[in-house]
């Protein structure tokens, strides 16, 4: 560990004051100095997120228990429909590789937000319809061009809709390949998620979670070398500075708390780092950062999880582009046929670069020793 560094954002945990006010007055009055343009700029420019999530709408209300995050610089824009791949489709669920950057599903708080609002930054659960629907399109186009080769396409089409009916008959094409999720990723953890396509499947596979019978590995690049082992916490939602994690041993029982379990093996050593196979159990929110770091093995490129209650923030020169989780491989039974299905999703290419890079410089170590 050592000494605190300028942080690249600034943490804000409302109060009971903020209840009700909207996110642009939140951050006005912790940023005294600035003036309302200035507030409204940075929202504007990507730089604050509530609840882990970025957030362009400064009439957004705020409660107590929201945390506000005001970055430096400009985060990333978001992810587009075309920038979403599937391991697995059919009538009953599909099998996604969620790309880093983009939140799984719209925060409780937000699920009424207007249309435009949430297209701002829009979840991985409300992009599915529209790169569902390019899937199914491009499948059966290519079925067609297969089966009449010199058919060509005709684009014309008869008469003109009005702005109003076009969106309406647009929702309406959608709302076909609408989805549910049934687990969530961090915004910043990549890899394979369920979603289901009708209620009824969304139950069943929420059974299967709860039955422990949905085998999700993950793999991640730790601080250090831990061995082989299981964590079993109760986590709350505060653990006494304002982050989640294990409940302290001379508090009592929170009402937030909840038994969180999971199993780490080692599968790589590069240098002072680890890569590992984290086990889910349970799946509460944060689990395997908030176990890992309590553990004294930080994830690498987790800037919230980086420091133990009272101490200072733990020392990071991995030079992650982001937190160093992926969800790797799922195994699970299909809800209707039981058939055994089983997925592998590689390191996407900015942490495959990355690693790339440490394995390098950790041979290059190694042969100058």
């Amino acid at each position: 560990m050592t000494k605190d560094k300028p942080a690249p954002f600034e943490l804000f945990h409302l109060t009971e004051e903020d209840n009700g006010q909207t996110l642009g007055s939140a951050i006005k009055k912790r940023m005294s100095q600035w003036s309302w343009g200035q507030t409204r700029e940075a929202i504007l420019k990507r730089r604050v997120q509530v609840n882990g999530n970025l957030c362009l709408d400064q009439a957004r209300k705020v409660t107590s228990k929201d945390v506000v995050k005001l970055w430096q610089e400009s985060l990333s824009k978001p992810v587009q429909p075309t920038a979403v791949r599937f391991a697995y489709v059919d009538d009953f669920l599909v099998v996604v590789e969620k790309p880093p950057g983009i939140t799984s599903t719209r925060h409780f708080e937000e699920r009424n937000l207007p249309k435009k609002r949430k297209q701002l930054q829009p979840t991985l659960e409300e992009l599915l319809p529209e790169a569902l629907e390019k899937y199914f399109f491009s499948r059966s186009k290519l079925a067609e061009r297969e089966a009449n080769p010199s058919k060509s396409v005709n684009k014309k089409t008869k008469g003109r809709l009005s702005a109003q009916d076009a969106q309406r008959q647009r929702t309406m094409q959608l709302k076909k390949f609408e989805v549910t999720a049934v687990h969530r990723l961090d915004r910043d953890t990549s890899g394979l998620m369920i979603f289901a396509r009708t209620p009824s499947i969304a139950k069943l596979i929420g059974q299967s979670f709860r039955k422990h019978e949905v085998v999700r590995k993950y793999h991640a690049l730790v601080h250090g070398h831990p061995q082989a082992q299981t964590f079993d916490s109760i986590l709350v939602r505060d653990r006494g500075d304002g982050k989640r994690g294990t409940q302290p041993s001379d508090r009592p029982e929170d009402e937030s708390a909840q038994r969180a379990i999971t199993h780490i093996r080692p599968i790589e050593t590069i240098g002072e780092y680890s890569m590992i196979e984290c086990t889910l159990e349970t799946g509460r929110t944060h689990q395997i950062r908030i176990h890992l770091s309590e553990a004294g093995h930080m994830l690498c490129g987790d800037s919230i999880y980086n420091r133990p209650i009272g101490g200072v923030r733990m020392d990071d020169k991995s030079g992650a582009p982001r937190q160093a989780l992926h969800s790797a491989s799922l195994e699970f039974k299909h809800p209707i046929s039981d058939e055994l299905l089983s997925f592998k999703m590689p390191w996407p290419a900015d942490l495959h670069r990355w690693l790339k890079g440490l394995r390098d410089a950790c041979e290059g170590r190694n042969r100058r020793s």
